[in-house]
């Protein structure tokens, strides 16, 4: 196969994802966008415009039990040193999540700034030392009540100088008297000296992910519309019930869609609002069964007269994607349901094949999803109905598998404004599926039917989210496991029995190529530039078969896009990686080409957090840090390690139940911090 990138291109593109890495201050800026190209979808024209077409809309897609929801796909750090931090005085060097795109962080379970470490656990915000190892502050977000009271669990952090937004999805305060609620808010904290609340948002949906740029945090969640459906007391048929609901929606009111807001100020002063109708869209197709929001806060500046400056779209949507000027917000197609009635005798429909199945979705709208379901072991895709008053045998009415995209342009400072939405066949992995790059959008989908399967990379202009490009045909009865976008190079990796690592020239938007392809046993599940034509991947080895054998980390020589190759494997056996779903789990320091990734083992003494050196030759393992062993009750367990920091010289990891630092060299243990 002929080359069509060259050697030098590759290691150019990789050295530069690679340098954005080490430096806050080299961050690229990215292309700017032609946004002068008139985009037919902006808002409704009144509150009449609007009802109107949420109500036909809606009574289109209710259903005879509500707006239907199927079973989300699984969603899916870049290491920056820092000079300075917040406390005035020089931080050592230090690693900070990885993220996506340079410049764009996002919200993770820890944050440093090199002088501090940052960590809700159980609903508690410590603030660390990294000097000292000691705790110098503690506050308490979540009220507890009695033995039994508390907040189970942990929560995302975004921090901005002395500023910390602290992200509680889903949290669950246990208490006595009454079953886990679910609530979604948002806690702005001064960190200056004694931390502080000053201020509290409770947004109405969930949270789906955040972005932030400089200080200024993207916030986006989903809400349906806020409409009580009656309960029929005798048993009437879907098509009557559905008629029922119709009617339900076509009297509902505006108020029922516009998403409502909770502020509560620093001196607990509670402001009660909502969206206004003429900051809601609509893109050409809609369903008006789910409303996206963007919120907008800047943390520097606090919570303002504008609040949180919401802005909403009618669509629906669980992955985000941002850069330093656009964010996208895409909507995987829902898992398909049996929905038209058939008679007794019919025969069943088949299942769609388990092998091209993707898992279902964990309640992380960050970065974070689900483990990879073994391909090997079949899945059933269907979601499980609860038991209706009619329920029968029924045929499958299969929706096209497509992938709705929209974005918002967040160049400027308040609300971004919503400028395109389009589609594409086939359903993302995760945000690695998508890059931005000159001004086109790159997307990778798998699109499935009840036989096989293939995946493919289209290019849309990003202004309006128009396809000018695609590269078909990969993978074909696979489904896609990883994605890389490195400048003009593509990476897609896809599995079922082999792992074919694919490279694309994504030079020309309008022809982009498949260059070359790689097959190798197992899978990589993640892909990071390690700079100088070099890729590393976190996966599973796997048998001839496609059966998963245990964790793997993978370094692939990629200099030459016709002839990718691997130089080098680490595996252990019987062994899974949070950084095969969680790209946030995974380090890698290019200063020294130190590697750390988490690992839970099946057997005693195999889980803690692999220590690797990487470079240009191959993978050296140096070592396991493990966490002490914590006793609960009558047995003993090792805690599994989830992240891994890079502070000066010394190696920090986090568990649920503390923190360790290791010395870098040695993997000497210096310091345990507990956090339980």
């Amino acid at each position: 196969m002929k080359t069509l990138i060259r050697t030098a291109l590759t290691a150019a593109a990789l050295a530069t994802a690679a340098a954005a890495c080490t430096s806050s201050a080299q961050a690229p800026v990215p292309a700017k966008l032609d946004l002068s190209e008139d985009v037919r979808l902006v808002a409704y024209s009144s509150c009449d415009d609007m009802l109107a077409g949420l109500r036909q809309k809606a009574a289109e897609n209710v259903g005879p039990w509500g707006f239907g929801g199927g079973v989300q796909p699984f969603a899916a750090r870049e290491m920056v040193q820092s000079d300075t931090a917040a406390t005035g005085k020089a931080a050592p060097e230090h690693s900070t999540t990885n993220v996506h795109e340079a410049g764009v962080d996002e919200p993770d379970l820890v944050k440093t700034d090199g002088n501090r470490v940052f960590i809700v656990s159980n609903g508690t915000l410590r603030v660390i030392d990294t000097a000292t190892k000691k705790v110098t502050a503690k506050l308490d977000l979540i009220e507890k009540k009695g033995r039994d009271g508390g907040y189970m669990g942990g929560a995302d952090l975004l921090v901005s100088g002395d500023r910390a937004l602290v992200v509680f999805r889903g949290a669950m305060p246990m208490y006595k008297s009454f079953a886990p609620q679910m609530t979604t808010s948002y806690i702005l904290v001064d960190l200056a000296g004694e931390p502080k609340v000053i201020g509290t948002v409770r947004p109405q949906g969930e949270h789906v992910d955040a972005r932030m740029v400089g200080s200024t945090v993207r916030i986006v969640t989903r809400s349906q519309p806020d409409i009580k459906f009656p309960q029929p007391k005798d048993q009437i048929g879907e098509e009557q019930l559905k008629k029922i609901n119709q009617e339900v929606v076509r009297q509902a009111p505006a108020d029922a869609w516009l998403p409502k807001i909770e502020i509560t100020d620093a001196n607990g002063t509670v402001k009660k609002d909502a969206v206004a109708c003429e900051r809601v869209s609509h893109p050409a197709e809609y369903t008006g069964a789910s409303l996206l929001t963007v919120h907008s806060l800047d943390l520097a500046q606090g919570l303002t007269a504008a609040g949180t400056d919401p802005i909403s779209l009618a669509a629906d949507g669980d992955t985000v994607y941002g850069t330093g000027q656009s964010l996208y917000v895409a909507s995987n197609p829902r898992w398909w349901w049996p929905i038209e009635p058939v008679m007794i005798d019919d025969a069943p429909a088949a299942t769609p094949d388990s092998t091209t199945a993707t898992p279902s979705a964990s309640p992380s709208g960050s970065a974070s999803g689900q483990a990879p379901a073994d391909p090997a072991t079949p899945v059933d895709p269907t979601p499980t109905l609860s038991p209706t008053p009619t329920l029968s045998p029924s045929k499958p009415v299969i929706p096209p598998e497509e992938t709705e995209l929209h974005r918002f342009d967040v160049s400027q400072a308040g609300a971004p404004r919503y400028a395109a939405s389009g589609k594409v066949p086939g359903r993302l992995l995760n945000q690695y599926s998508l890059s931005e790059f000159e001004g086109n959008l790159r997307v990778a989908t798998t699109l499935a039917d009840q036989k096989t399967s293939s995946s493919s990379v289209y290019v849309l202009k990003a202004d309006s989210l128009q396809k000018i490009g695609e590269a078909g045909g990969l993978g074909k009865g696979e489904r896609i496991y990883s994605v890389r976008f490195i400048g003009p190079i593509g990476y897609v990796v896809t599995f079922r029995q082999v792992d074919p690592l694919y490279t694309l020239d994504l030079r020309d938007p309008a022809a982009p190529k498949v260059t070359g392809e790689l097959k190798i046993t197992g899978y990589s599940a993640y892909l990071h530039p390690a700079g100088d034509g070099r890729l590393i991947g976190v996966g599973q080895e796997a048998s001839d078969k496609g059966r998963t054998l245990g964790t793997q980390l993978s370094l692939f020589d990629v200099s030459d896009p016709a002839a990718p190759r691997r130089l080098s494997q680490m595996f252990q056996k019987d062994s899974g990686s949070e950084a095969e779903w969680d790209p946030h789990a995974f380090l890698y320091w290019p200063k020294t080409g130190l590697t750390v990734i988490p690992v839970t083992g099946y057997q005693e003494g195999k889980t803690g957090a692999m220590v690797m050196k990487v470079d240009q030759n191959g993978v050296t393992r140096l070592g396991m840090v493990k966490h002490p062993k914590q006793q609960q009750k009558d047995y003993a367990y090792q805690p599994g390690i989830q992240r891994s920091m890079v502070i000066g010289e010394e190696l920090w990891t986090v568990s649920y139940e503390g923190i360790q630092v290791n010395d870098m060299a040695s993997l000497n243990s210096k310091a345990w911090i507990p956090l339980t």
